[in-house]
């Protein structure tokens, strides 16, 4: 019998895309249940019943949720194409920048559109972004896992494709090439490579999303 894999998404959502990009690279077959913004079905909370958002994957009946969970619970289960290294230090330090990232990064960019560009956020998202930028460097690849995406290119989607549109919709602009040339590079890649570019939301309506979200 084949499994039933079911995942509810927010077509518009970086942490959605996640999922969607790890079944992609792994080649895994699923049913996509998109939610609407702001009016979660029933079977969200259901399943979700602690933190009531998406992503949910339900996985022959048990549910996973969290983005990074559901990508490595993907991993463990699928084992073709890993996410994760194999190596236990390396695995911890993708573990450590994806948790940087989602932790400390991104709910920093969205105080710096959220206080509508105050200096000292901005200075301190800029000094966030340039330890992702130096630790891209120091790899010295293509992508956080090498020739491939892994766990960390994954949570860092919202650096390469949400982030310039939050910054084209309120006009504020912190991540360039001239600062960040490392990353730019890594961010054309990442939302070039097959398995990524298909699975993103069309540009125009996030813009417009985010200038309401942001009061521009």
């Amino acid at each position: 019998m084949a499994d039933e894999v079911k995942l509810y998404s927010l077509g518009g959502s970086p942490f959605s895309c996640r999922v969607k990009i790890a079944f992609n690279i792994k080649g895994i077959e699923y049913e996509n249940l998109e939610e609407t913004f702001g009016n979660l079905s029933a079977d969200v909370l259901k399943y979700n019943p602690v933190n009531k958002k998406v992503p949910v994957l339900v996985h022959n009946g048990k549910a996973i949720s969290e983005s990074l969970v559901i990508v490595e619970y993907i991993d463990d289960v699928w084992k073709a194409v890993p996410l994760l290294p194999q190596d236990p230090h390396e695995k911890a330090v993708a573990r450590f920048w994806a948790k940087f990232i989602d932790d400390k990064f991104i709910p920093t960019a969205f105080k710096v559109f959220g206080s509508h560009g105050d200096e000292q956020v901005i200075t301190e998202a800029t000094e966030q972004l340039q330890l992702i930028e130096n630790e891209l460097k120091n790899k010295g690849t293509k992508f956080f896992g090498g020739d491939n995406i892994n766990l960390v290119d994954l949570s860092a989607d919202f650096i390469a494709y949400w982030l310039g549109i939050i910054e084209e919709a309120t006009d504020i602009k912190f991540f360039t090439k001239e600062k960040f040339p490392k990353l730019s590079e890594w961010a054309d890649n990442f939302v070039e490579c097959e398995f990524v570019k298909g699975i993103l939301p069309p540009r125009a309506p996030l813009v417009e999303f985010f200038k309401k979200r942001f009061g521009n």
